[in-house]
């Protein structure tokens, strides 16, 4: 946690990862996110991977350090006290649609320097899921050996989503504060999606070829990388993406005169170029597995990490969350007090800004935890109104 942000409050209505993300990100960096849900929790409250409680890990690992309103939001009161937090707080981050109670036509109509970032699926409004965005822009038909398409488990594009959400919401104050102008960023997952396409080169590739990347299984593409089994059975992988990493490689496994007998039937040397030493792979993976399969992952590691070569043996989620250096002894993670009563490190902001202080992560709320507490510094209601909002069902708290 750091205080950036501390003076930005943000009202949050959304669920699932990418809006969530905005949010999580937003208040990591101190800003004052406050999410209201239906009384009971929105679609995502218990989303998988859950406690034996039934307490979802997942939601209260995206909605840390945020406020909790919970409102019914199937009553017209319900739905008048959302859109007077959003007027009153004047930034809004949504994955609610474009039309209807939360539109920003009818927000802006009380609040006319409203910012709204609004997640959409795709661009017209209709819905879609990242694992379905995904297949549309046609990574699962690039991943794997094939022939079969392999679905990403990484929700890439909500994450990206998310990032970008937080961005355009910090650019759209930034313009407010010159201009005065409020106003809705839209940002469909479809967009993010074909546009990151894009900007790796994926759209120019495939149109100046007039055909698709071949399967590479677990290649880089265009670079000298891939998946090698080591003597003890260690799977690991090794990139490289510099001329001295490649000859640090080829020192580190005496490979020397192979090589050069390849450069020399090849009439080519892989010396600087990327792109032979990707053209040429069915020469020289073979001399690379064999002389990886000679030695134990041990001591490949020792000579790897002496010549600078980029590796990491394959591990799996339970390993990586032993492992001290990425959690244990990682500051990014700290202890906080669960909703779910499950002690386990929790993550903060991913950045570490070296002149101040990291603040520990803080838990996520328990759902309507805030909801007096905002009703009555947001929109200045008496706590007999409170009290009577809560006594018809309209306000939940916790």
């Amino acid at each position: 946690m750091y205080n950036l942000l501390s003076a930005l409050p943000v009202i949050e209505a959304s669920s699932f990862v990418a809006s969530p993300t905005a949010g999580l990100y937003l208040a990591q960096f101190g800003a004052e996110v406050i999410r209201v849900d239906q009384i009971g929790g929105g679609p995502d409250f218990r989303r998988w991977p859950v406690t034996a409680e039934n307490d979802s890990l997942y939601w209260e690992n995206l909605n840390r350090a945020k406020k909790s309103v919970a409102l019914d939001l199937a009553r017209p009161e319900g739905r008048e006290l959302l859109q007077a937090l959003v007027r009153a707080t004047g930034q809004f981050v949504t994955n609610f649609p474009a039309g209807g109670f939360l539109s920003h036509e009818l927000l802006a109509e009380k609040r006319p320097d409203l910012i709204t970032v609004r997640v959409m699926g795709w661009a017209d409004g209709s819905p879609a899921l990242d694992y379905t965005v995904n297949n549309s822009v046609g990574y699962p038909m690039l991943t794997g050996a094939g022939p079969e398409p392999v679905n990403h488990v990484l929700p890439a594009w909500d994450l990206l989503t998310g990032a970008y959400a937080a961005f355009a919401l910090l650019a759209a104050i930034q313009r407010r504060a010159a201009t005065g102008e409020g106003g809705e960023v839209r940002l469909p997952l479809s967009d993010v999606a074909i546009g990151t396409v894009a900007n790796m080169g994926g759209i120019a590739e495939v149109l100046y070829s007039g055909e698709n990347r071949p399967r590479l299984g677990n290649a880089v593409y265009g670079l000298f990388g891939r998946d090698f089994t080591t003597r003890d059975g260690q799977r690991t992988m090794v990139v490289v993406v510099t001329p001295r990493q490649w000859a640090n490689l080829i020192a580190a496994l005496n490979l020397g005169e192979a090589v050069a007998a390849v450069e020399a039937a090849r009439g080519v040397s892989f010396a600087k170029d990327d792109g032979l030493r990707f053209t040429h792979r069915d020469a020289l993976y073979p001399l690379f597995e064999q002389a990886i399969a000679a030695r134990d992952h041990a001591d490949i590691a020792a000579a790897f990490d002496a010549g600078g070569i980029v590796h990491s043996p394959y591990r799996t989620m339970l390993d990586a969350a032993n492992d001290p250096a990425l959690v244990a002894d990682n500051p990014i993670f700290g202890a906080a007090a669960n909703p779910s009563g499950f002690a386990y490190p929790a993550a903060g902001a991913f950045a570490t800004i070296p002149q101040s202080e990291r603040e520990p992560p803080r838990p996520a709320p328990r759902n309507g935890q805030h909801s007096e507490e905002v009703l009555s510094s947001r929109l200045s209601l008496s706590s007999t109104e409170i009290a009577r909002l809560i006594d018809a069902g309209i306000v939940g708290v916790d």
